[in-house]
């Protein structure tokens, strides 16, 4: 038994354990959840809109996206690529929870066994969004996939045994409530069904469109040799997503906290960081250079990372 290298949480258990064998199957507690959101959002959101609960929208979906799904859940709970004081990795955590996906738990396996999987030389279609754009939109929101002969998810000791972490993956629905409540008394039913029921799925199909798109097409300077995917850049797409556009740059240096690594490539994630860092919040930071070198990595392109971006901050605290 052993822990493949570069997804160190999933745990080979036996030859057979394969990203290629499996089945889809329909999830319906996935498919509610995004449903009945879509569904209240759809109408209440049309009797109940106000410039002051759309604005609450615009701003909460930034917030979950930016310091919730991106710095919290992605970059540092999942990759490690900075360091901040525990109460702040709580808040962000629970931000990303809020988005609406899943716990920290499933958030991390979720990601890990797709990034697993998609560095062998072939995959299943549902991990490598390999089917059609309709057929993965359905796959990737209302299904899961089981593998047949799957690795071990095995989350480190000091994250597993995390009392917060462990309430916040069993109830990471109602998560929901405390922020609906606080909306609703602050703004009544409108905030609270903008900020919840309309975010919600368009948070979640935003996500599912970025990652059909960056496994898909779109700029690359990177080839991972020997991968069944290869992540693409969706240049469109750098600012919306807070930097996790750079989908190509993320698959040659996941560890980086840093993904808008080119000039003119807007990384809101790395720029919120970069103000933390500078009032004492984040430290330890790591860049494309900090991180081991990978013999299957090769450039194919004569782009220059940003001269600027070594020794850009002190990455001690």
């Amino acid at each position: 038994m052993n822990i493949d290298k570069d997804v160190f949480r999933m745990v080979r258990v036996n030859v057979r354990n394969n990203p290629v064998d499996g089945h889809v199957y329909w999830s319906w507690k996935k498919s509610i959840w995004i449903t009945a959101h879509l569904l209240v959002g759809m109408l209440g959101g049309y009797l109940t809109f106000s410039i002051d609960s759309f604005l609450l929208f615009l701003a909460f979906t930034a917030t979950t996206a930016c310091l919730g799904h991106s710095l919290g859940m992605h970059r540092l709970l999942i990759h490690k690529s900075y360091k901040c004081p525990k109460v702040m990795e709580y808040l962000f955590i629970h931000l990303g929870t809020v988005f609406g996906m899943a716990g920290p738990f499933g958030m991390m396996r979720a990601h890990d066994i797709r990034d697993w999987a998609q560095r062998h030389p072939d995959c299943h279609a549902y991990l490598k969004h390999g089917s059609g754009f309709l057929k993965d939109g359905w796959w990737q929101l209302h299904c899961d996939l089981a593998l047949d002969y799957p690795p071990r998810f095995e989350v480190e000791k000091e994250i597993a045994e995390d009392k917060v972490y462990q309430l916040m993956d069993r109830t990471w629905m109602l998560q929901q409530v405390p922020w609906a409540i606080v909306f609703y008394l602050l703004g009544g039913w409108s905030w609270v069904i903008w900020g919840i029921c309309v975010r919600i799925p368009i948070q979640l199909t935003g996500h599912w469109l970025f990652g059909y798109f960056a496994h898909n097409s779109g700029t690359r300077d990177w080839e991972i040799e020997g991968a069944a995917v290869q992540g693409h850049n969706v240049d469109a797409a750098g600012l919306i997503t807070m930097g996790e556009a750079w989908h190509n740059n993320h698959h040659a240096f996941p560890g980086s906290a840093k993904m808008g690594i080119y000039e003119g490539q807007a990384d809101v994630g790395w720029w919120v960081l970069k103000v933390l860092h500078k009032i004492g919040l984040v430290w330890d930071i790591k860049l494309p250079e900090d991180l081991p070198i990978r013999e299957e990595l090769h450039a194919i392109s004569n782009r220059k990372i940003k001269p600027e971006l070594v020794g850009e901050i002190n990455v001690s605290k």
